[in-house]
């Protein structure tokens, strides 16, 4: 897939609020510093359609923007470190569960993990709380060029390993770089491809 066209929507914090159209949707998350906005720019072509800061945390609504004009990318909130309150991590935790559990379109969710740490609890209950809501998602392990190959693939190694010990088998994962554009034609590929299906049509 090329990236013709990237344009903004809509940011809001109301499930209720997001796009009224049936276009399918692929919604990024991850923890707060783990390179989100940096991949969502790098995917598009854009190099500041997600804002990127020093700060984890930027991003604290729903965004939307419309990809090819056939299909929305949705910037959620990071959760876990962000240096924000516990009040204002409740409203966070609240529309990002609303939006998993009400918004139909949402086709596959991207669950960004940080290729350079060892697994994180907040990372595993996330994605055991999509398990358990039937939620599709694949993961994307960022900042690869970071690390050694050697690193990497141990890395790696590991994540499966702990993964297997909850999951009958690895979810479908992708390797990035936001720096080097690793990953892009393999994501872009993938969200083709279930754009095809007959039951998004």
């Amino acid at each position: 897939m090329k990236i013709k066209s990237a344009d903004f929507v809509i940011s809001n914090s109301k499930v209720e609020l997001c796009p009224k159209s049936h276009l399918p949707e692929y919604a990024f998350i991850g923890r707060s510093n783990v390179g989100k906005s940096s991949l969502i720019n790098m995917l598009t072509g854009r190099k500041s359609l997600a804002k990127t800061s020093a700060k984890p945390g930027k991003t604290q609504l729903i965004n939307h923007f419309l990809i090819n004009k056939n299909w929305h990318l949705v910037d959620l909130p990071g959760y876990g470190y962000a240096k924000v309150s516990k009040s204002t991590k409740r409203v966070f935790q609240k529309f990002i569960t609303a939006y998993f559990e009400k918004r139909e379109q949402m086709v596959c969710a991207f669950v960004l993990i940080d290729s350079r740490h060892k697994p994180q609890a907040i990372d595993m209950e996330f994605m055991q709380w999509l398990g358990e809501k039937a939620i599709p998602f694949c993961i994307i392990f960022t900042k690869a060029d970071k690390l050694k190959p050697k690193e990497l693939e141990k890395n790696l190694a590991n994540y499966k390993a702990e993964m297997l010990e909850t999951w009958e088998e690895m979810p479908e994962y992708f390797v990035t770089s936001a720096t080097s554009g690793m990953g892009q034609d393999e994501i872009l590929d993938y969200i083709d491809k279930l754009n095809e299906l007959p039951a998004i049509q």
